[in-house]
């Protein structure tokens, strides 16, 4: 009943309409939505206010993708596996299908990840609790060897492009030493590339940079925004992603520092590992919308679980959530639940409420949203330049971002150019420095020794997954060349 007092409604539809908007633009995410409009929440009652930054948060991994499938412009990392299979589906027409899918996808990941939390809080946030520094360094490496497997047939180039990911996010003060390392005297640096910036600059810039050279030559036939609804086929190729995508994205939210990028990742290799139509992957296939999507919004759901169970933040947004929560005068932790389940549960209500009021708004603005399609060119590209801008200046108010954004926006464009993939390196950027701080945790705990990694079934399962994800592309080459063998000898015959 709480959740549904005419109050706490009103703040849910205004909190996912404002998250909606804010995820739209590049540098914008999630977690500066809650950090601009946590003054709002000043003097309002704690669940309440618990309730529109949790509608924000849910609104703006919606509208993340809203950018990423129109304009090839992530509005934040987790929305990056949106632009591999998204932005396509726009250039052949289909804008319309694909954030209508990415609406729905959105609501089940997040149904799913309500109901876990419901059935799962308690042993989850226990089970996230025997994660320490060696599971969680093989967890991000798992990660990594799964997105360069994505590469397939051009394993080399995801490599170097994960290669040079690292190497960015080893830029700043050494967290254990003191060191700076690569700032090149620039003080600005002292705290590394803010991942936000080479995502802009790559995605956006390199993106418009590209679309550039060839902005006189004769567009032909006008792009089609094509039908605002799924078709039966596209549900019925996207339903199993779906579903299977929601409970893999909440489990990996619950994971304190893994996040959405991680979640949406691995839901596309992982989907794109299980299809029939894998070599689809890329080029438009609306299975590859479905399953970062829904993947993507349970990890948000997922994200919670530390927060209020533990006081650990989940991702960088439950930890701006976590300081607001505090100032609220609520006390995260395992009390917290017996002290107020009456917060807690209404949250939870609000969060199938928000999903459902969410994907209403979504689909209603569909219409709205690909008219940016229409836009021409020498007006579109220019606007996403001063909206990348502004998102990079509002990251760090540093003029030195600008200088960055111009430079990863014109590597953006060779990368591009000589089909080099992106992912790899972004994400390899986003999880490095924790990678790092983990790995030489780990060996300190465990006097230089490599036992550590081996030490708990986690870590075995870990390596095994690993191992298996950068397998089993050459695997499935193999198979595929051998079959081709065989096909050519029997013709000969």
């Amino acid at each position: 009943m709480t959740a549904l007092q005419p109050t706490n409604l009103l703040w849910l539809a205004f909190g996912g309409f404002l998250g909606t908007v804010v995820g739209m633009l590049p540098g914008l995410g999630p977690a500066t939505a809650v950090a601009v409009l946590i003054p709002i929440t000043f003097g309002m009652d704690p669940t309440t206010a618990l309730i529109m930054m949790v509608a924000i948060y849910s609104g703006a991994m919606y509208g993340g993708s809203r950018s990423s499938i129109l304009l090839n412009t992530p509005g934040d990392g987790s929305a990056i596996a949106a632009t591999f299979d998204g932005y396509p589906m726009a250039k052949k027409g289909q804008a319309g299908q694909a954030l209508a899918m990415s609406a729905i996808a959105s609501l089940i990941g997040g149904l799913i990840a309500v109901v876990g939390f419901v059935l799962l809080a308690a042993p989850l946030a226990d089970f996230a609790l025997k994660f320490g520094p060696a599971e969680y360094f093989l967890l991000m490496l798992f990660t990594l060897s799964a997105i360069v497997s994505l590469s397939m047939g051009n394993m080399t180039k995801g490599f170097i492009s994960m290669s040079v990911g690292l190497l960015l996010s080893t830029v700043g003060i050494d967290l254990q030493s003191g060191v700076y390392r690569f700032t090149f005297g620039l003080p600005q640096l002292s705290e590394g590339i803010d991942f936000l910036v080479v995502i802009i600059g790559i995605y956006a810039v390199g993106e418009v940079l590209y679309n550039y050279l060839s902005i006189d030559k004769p567009l032909g036939k006008k792009k089609r925004v094509g039908e605002k609804w799924i078709t039966k086929e596209q549900w019925k190729r996207s339903k199993w992603p779906m579903i299977r995508s929601g409970p893999l994205g909440f489990l990996i939210g619950v994971l304190p520092g893994a996040g959405g990028s991680i979640a949406s990742m691995l839901s596309y290799t992982t989907e794109r590992q299980l299809s029939k139509r894998s070599d689809q992957f890329g080029k438009g296939a609306i299975e590859g919308v479905a399953a970062p999507e829904s993947a993507n919004n349970a990890a948000s759901v997922g994200a919670m679980i530390p927060l209020l169970t533990m006081g650990i933040p989940g991702s960088g947004t439950t930890a701006v959530m976590l300081g607001a929560v505090i100032m609220l005068g609520v006390k995260p932790g395992p009390l917290l639940f017996e002290n107020d389940p009456n917060m807690v549960w209404s949250l939870v209500n609000s969060m199938f409420i928000g999903n459902i009021l969410l994907v209403m708004i979504n689909i209603l603005l569909v219409g709205l949203f690909v008219k940016i399609l229409d836009t021409p060119p020498k007006v579109l590209y220019p606007l996403i330049l001063v909206l990348a801008f502004i998102g990079t200046f509002t990251l760090n108010y540093s003029i030195v971002d600008f200088y960055l954004l111009m430079i990863f926006g014109v590597i953006g464009l060779f990368m591009k150019m000589l089909k080099f993939p992106i992912a790899p390196l972004i994400l390899a950027l986003i999880v490095g420095g924790d990678m790092e701080q983990n790995f030489r945790k780990s060996l300190v705990a465990s006097d230089g020794g490599l036992d550590i990694f081996f030490a708990s079934p986690i870590c075995i399962a870990l390596i095994g997954l690993t191992i298996l994800s950068v397998c089993y592309p050459l695997i499935v080459n193999g198979i595929k060349r051998k079959k081709m063998r065989t096909q050519h000898k029997e013709w000969d015959m």
